[in-house]
C-alpha cells in the first residue's frame, strides 16, 4: 500500500508538471516554463503525447532572433510583391483605356488568340533571390490597327507644305507632285495695299485675290507685265490653269485685250475639257465685273500666276 501510494504521488507530479505548461504565467516564454518543459521531456512525459499537446509545447518555446528576422523579411517581400502586382495591373488598365478611348489614333486591340497569364509565386524566408520573380507572361499575341477602320495610312492627306499662308499650304498639298524644284512658298508677295486705279482689270484682280486669301503684289505694272513681275518676286508661273484664283495674263492685244497694256483676269472655274470661266473688270464697267469663257487651247497660250 505504501509503494502504491508512492507511485500515485509520482504520477500526480508529472501530470501537474504538464498541466502547468498550459497555465498562464507572468511574462512571455518564461524561464520556468522552459525548465518545466525540459523536465517533462527528461522524465519521458513526451512519449505518446497528443499532437495538440505537442503544438502547445511548440508555441511556448522561445523564438530565436534569427527566426524573427527571417519572418519579418519574408513578410516585407510578400508585401512588395502584392504592391508591384497591383501597380502593374493599374498601369495596364489605364493604358488600355486611354488607347481604346481615342478612335482617331492608333490602338492595340488584342485578338481572340491572346492568352496572357500572370502568377504570383509564394516566397518564404529561405527563398533565393533568383526564385523571387513575381510575374510571368506567356503566349501574348495581338493585332495593330489604325483607328476604328483599320485602313492604311493615306500619305496624300498629310500636309507637306511649310507655307505660312494657309490657303497656299492647301494648294501646295494638291500640287506637291508638280511644284517647281526649289519653290519657296514664303517668297515676298510685294503687297502693300491696292495701289491700282479703281475699276481697272488690275484693281479687280487685287481685290479678288484678297477675297480668296491668296497673295498678290501692289506694284506689278500693267496687265501684260504681271507675269514677269510675279516671277521676279518668286511666284509660281506657268501655262496651266490649276486652281480657282489663278491669274490669267494677257499679252497686249491677246484675245481682244488692250493693244498697249494687255490685261489680267481671275480664273473662277476650270471645266473638265480644260476650258475656264473668268471674272474680269475694266475702266468702262465702273467697278462691276463680267465673265468670259476661254477654251483649253486659249488657256495654254497664256501665262498663269498661281501663288
Amino acid at each position: 500500500m505504501v509503494h502504491a501510494a508512492h507511485k500515485a504521488r509520482g504520477g500526480t507530479k508529472r501530470s501537474a508538471a504538464i498541466s502547468s505548461l498550459f497555465s498562464p504565467v507572468k511574462g512571455t516564454h518564461s524561464r520556468n516554463a522552459m525548465r518545466q518543459a525540459q523536465a517533462v521531456a527528461t522524465s519521458g512525459a513526451m512519449v505518446g503525447l497528443a499532437p495538440d499537446v505537442i503544438d502547445k509545447l511548440n508555441e511556448i518555446a522561445p523564438e530565436t532572433r534569427r527566426s524573427i528576422r527571417l519572418a519579418r523579411e519574408a513578410e516585407n517581400r510578400r508585401h512588395a510583391v502584392v504592391v508591384s502586382a497591383s501597380l502593374a495591373a493599374l498601369v495596364g488598365a489605364t493604358a488600355t483605356a486611354v488607347m481604346s478611348g481615342n478612335p482617331g489614333k492608333p490602338s492595340f486591340s488584342a485578338s481572340a488568340e491572346t492568352t496572357t497569364t500572370s502568377t504570383l509565386r509564394p516566397i518564404n524566408a529561405a527563398s533565393r533571390s533568383e526564385d523571387r520573380v513575381p510575374l510571368q507572361s506567356s503566349g501574348s499575341k495581338g493585332t495593330w490597327s489604325l483607328g476604328e477602320s483599320n485602313t492604311s495610312l493615306d500619305v496624300s492627306a498629310m500636309s507637306k507644305s511649310i507655307a505660312n499662308n494657309p490657303q497656299v499650304a492647301n494648294l501646295m498639298d494638291q500640287d506637291y507632285q508638280t511644284l517647281p524644284a526649289g519653290f519657296d512658298p514664303n517668297h515676298a508677295t510685294g503687297d502693300s495695299g491696292n495701289n491700282y486705279e479703281f475699276s481697272q482689270c488690275t484693281w479687280w484682280v487685287y481685290v479678288r485675290r484678297h477675297q480668296l486669301g491668296l497673295p498678290v503684289g501692289s506694284q506689278m505694272g500693267n496687265g501684260a507685265q504681271w507675269a514677269d513681275s510675279a516671277r521676279a518676286l518668286g511666284y509660281w508661273v506657268d501655262r496651266s490653269a490649276r486652281h480657282v484664283g489663278d491669274i490669267m495674263v494677257f499679252a497686249p492685244g491677246q484675245d481682244g485685250s488692250n493693244p498697249t497694256c494687255g490685261h489680267v483676269a481671275i480664273i473662277e472655274q476650270i471645266n473638265p475639257d480644260g476650258s475656264v470661266v473668268t471674272s474680269e473688270c475694266g475702266a468702262a464697267y465702273q467697278g462691276k465685273t463680267f465673265s468670259k469663257i476661254y477654251t483649253a487651247d486659249q488657256v495654254a497660250a497664256h501665262q498663269i500666276i498661281h501663288y
